[in-house]
């Protein structure tokens, strides 16, 4: 055996899925589901009595996280729907650059800054308004499926 030290560089993820299965009928009303590769938010569930031949079907009516976009999807009752990981992190606001993306500093020190501005008016007139002022600002960030966006913000004061 050699006593050196082998470090691999690797860009790839740790393999972890982006969704995983639920049942259908156990999904309610502000979960989460994936509808047409789309993550979003539950805002109506209707299930429907089984037919003559048929199972009972789940109607899902969802918001997409990213766009506001309305999903509808129908779902026997008894089979697996893809439910994202979805994650919210809070970052500091640290800069607004000239192009849309923003600074961000994470919990360990570290800046990230691969996020663009919001599209949602309100959230980014708010956001640019308070950093000209100067305060101090948290940027809630949610993730699913590889996408990222600033869905909300936190005044924490004056720098």
């Amino acid at each position: 055996m050699s006593d050196e030290e082998h470090h691999f560089e690797s860009k790839a993820d740790a393999g972890a899925s982006k969704t995983f299965p639920q049942q259908a009928g156990t999904i309610r009303k502000n979960g989460y589901i994936v509808i047409k590769g789309r993550a979003c938010k539950v805002v109506e569930v209707s299930t429907s009595k089984t037919g003559k031949h048929g199972h009972a079907k789940c109607h899902f009516v969802g918001i997409d996280i990213f766009n506001g976009k309305k999903l509808e999807d129908i779902v026997p009752s008894s089979h697996n729907c893809d439910v994202p990981h979805v994650n919210r992190t809070d970052y500091q606001l640290i800069d607004i650059s000239e192009d849309g993306f923003v600074s961000l500093l994470t919990d360990n020190g570290n800046t990230k800054d691969d996020l663009k501005l919001p599209t949602d008016e309100s959230l980014l007139t708010q956001i640019k308004d308070g950093f000209a002022e100067g305060k101090d600002l948290v940027v809630s960030v949610m993730s699913a499926m590889g996408e990222e966006q600033i869905c909300a913000l936190k005044d924490i004061g004056p720098k």
